[in-house]
């Protein structure tokens, strides 16, 4: 496999502009999410050699947590591939943590969930330990209760790092866990298997974030806050 793409987080101070943009704002983002993304330091920065994401409670334009939301649009994006992202989850009953993609098209105008989207990681931490993988499409979505989806549990998540990777080809896309494959979709095994129910033959590009509260995150334990996701690495290869 060839590296195409890489931060293993080995400087100090801002994530690298040239790899990662922030997603800024405090509207929910779909889901009723309380936190405002911002591009503070504050939120989100490099030292010892991890990426640290973290939400606080304060309020901030209107919104009474901070949090922060990294993406590759515009610096990096892939039509195939494999990801692998080190992690070590937050801690805390309304923390959502998640390692994502969603396609350059949703940028361009095409709406949500015609336009796909990849989830490589998401854990809630009412559900400590329990980490979900999913595809959404039109036709198969969390909003009508048709996604496709797995979760298991996998121990420690919030105290040591895990390896959380996808393997994605025009045929398949595939989830594991520390290398261990746990989730296969099969495009051959969908009904629809036009754009409507596999949208992933396009490009997509990388997310990290920590969303707090929410439809899914729920219930919001303050005593618990900060909320800190800490990445060791980001590498993508091409198959």
């Amino acid at each position: 496999m060839k590296l195409i793409f890489c931060d293993e987080f080995d400087y100090e101070g801002a994530p690298n502009s040239e790899k990662w943009v922030h997603d800024i704002g405090g509207h929910g983002f779909g889901n009723n999410e309380s936190q405002y993304y911002t591009d503070r330091l504050k939120n989100s920065f490099v030292k010892d050699g991890k990426l640290h994401i973290v939400g606080f409670k304060e309020d901030f334009e209107e919104n009474h947590y901070t949090s922060a939301k990294l993406l590759t649009y515009g610096t990096f994006s892939m039509k195939y591939g494999r990801v692998d992202v080190s992690a070590k989850l937050p801690k805390g009953k309304g923390s959502w943590p998640a390692i994502w993609m969603l396609p350059n098209s949703i940028m361009e105008g095409k709406d949500w969930p015609l336009c796909g989207e990849i989830d490589i990681m998401e854990h809630v931490g009412k559900e400590e330990n329990m980490v979900h993988v999913s595809l959404h499409t039109e036709s198969y979505n969390h909003a009508i209760n048709t996604q496709r989806t797995h979760f298991e549990p996998l121990d420690n998540v919030t105290s040591t790092f895990h390896k959380y990777s996808c393997e994605w080809t025009p045929d398949y896309i595939k989830f594991f866990y520390d290398d261990r494959e746990v989730a296969s979709f099969n495009k051959q095994d969908y009904e629809d298997t036009s754009e409507t129910g596999w949208p992933f033959d396009q490009e997509f590009f990388l997310i990290l974030n920590v969303a707090i509260g929410g439809f899914w995150g729920g219930e919001i334990d303050e005593t618990m806050l900060p909320y800190e996701m800490e990445v060791d690495y980001v590498r993508v290869y091409e198959l």
